[in-house]
Formats: C-alpha cells, sequence, structure tokens
C-alpha cells in the first residue's frame, strides 16, 4: 500500500475517533428535545397592568425554541400567546405571537437548563387595532416572562428518558450553546 493510501486511513481513523469523542465528552439535546420538554411543562398564565387602568391576562402556549441560530449563545423563543384585556374601554381580547431571547445557564443542583436574562424582543398582535394597548403592556410582561423563566426550566435532565440522559445527569457540569444545540459538557 502506498504512504498516500495509508495516510488517507490514518485520517479517516482520527476522524473517527475524534468525533466519537464527542459522545464521550458531552451530552447534546437538540431544538426538538427543548421543545418538547417546553410544550410539555409550559403553564404561563399570568394577569399584568396597571390596577384600574388596564389589565390583562395572558396565556402563552405553542412555544419554540432557536437555539445559538440568531445570536451565538442565546435561545430564541417564540410563541403565541392568548391575551384578554379589560381597560377603561371595556374588555377586549387579542392573539399576539412574541419572540423572546435568553441565555441558557446550567443549574447542577436541578440538573436543569434555566433561560435567564429573558427578554420580549419584538411581538405581532392582532387585531392592530390593539397594538397601542399591548405595547403599554410590554414592560410588564416582559418582567413577568422573565421572572417565570427565571424559576421554571426550560429542560431538566431526567433518569426516566434514557441510560444516557440518566448518565449526563450525574457527570453534568456546565453547557455550551451551539447552533440548533445545547451540548452538556460531562466530567469524569
Amino acid at each position: 500500500m502506498k504512504k498516500s493510501g495509508i495516510a488517507a486511513i490514518a485520517a479517516v481513523a482520527l476522524t473517527l475517533l475524534v468525533s466519537g469523542c464527542d459522545r464521550l465528552t458531552q451530552y447534546s439535546l437538540s431544538e426538538q428535545d427543548v421543545n418538547r420538554y417546553l410544550q410539555k411543562h409550559n403553564d404561563f398564565k399570568k394577569q399584568i397592568g396597571i390596577p384600574g387602568v388596564v389589565d390583562a391576562t395572558i396565556v402563552l402556549n405553542d412555544l419554540s425554541s432557536q437555539i445559538g441560530r440568531a445570536e451565538p449563545g442565546k435561545v430564541t423563543l417564540s410563541g403565541h400567546a392568548k391575551v384578554d384585556i379589560s381597560s377603561l374601554l371595556g374588555a377586549q381580547s387579542a392573539d399576539a405571537v412574541l419572540t423572546l431571547k435568553a441565555q441558557p445557564v446550567f443549574d447542577k443542583a436541578n440538573s436543569a437548563i434555566y433561560l435567564k436574562e429573558m427578554e420580549l424582543v419584538d411581538y405581532q398582535v392582532t387585531p392592530e387595532k390593539m397594538d397601542t394597548v399591548f405595547k403599554t403592556l410590554t414592560p410588564y410582561l416582559n418582567q413577568a416572562l422573565k421572572n417565570y423563566f427565571d424559576q421554571k426550566p426550560a429542560y431538566v435532565l431526567s433518569d426516566e428518558n434514557s441510560k444516557t440522559e440518566a448518565l449526563a445527569k450525574k457527570l453534568a457540569k456546565g453547557i455550551e450553546v451551539k447552533p440548533g444545540q445545547i451540548a452538556i459538557q460531562l466530567t469524569y
């Protein structure tokens, strides 16, 4: 066998070895994993507003994540909000599509990933005539979302999901955000 053939085989073997090592040093959660968890465990329902002036009940559902795509190291969530508003103008309803941005943080004690520094970055409200009222509520909504996601994990490692995830739960030391996934770094 020629030297170039041996070098090619060695290069392929080295590539396979290095790519296999990732599985030994990290456990990856895909956007789909996080989305399934959010769909199952999200229960954001909040009463916000300025008492006597404008009050709103907001229910957030259909959350989906984009991990590390729009901004490196960040998670972007989009979701649908059903908004029931009571104001001096009477009762009204609206639907909104929200875009949120957050910093994923690993909490080793709870084996959980939290979305810290949550921020409402964009919204579209229907009907459009509700935009002014919704804009008045956005600082309150922003704070409510921040408080909710500071306390409610976006994903919790579980012994019940798989043997690999159970092992990751025991050996996790931190996370790295990559496009489309959160890589949980393992320590042995």
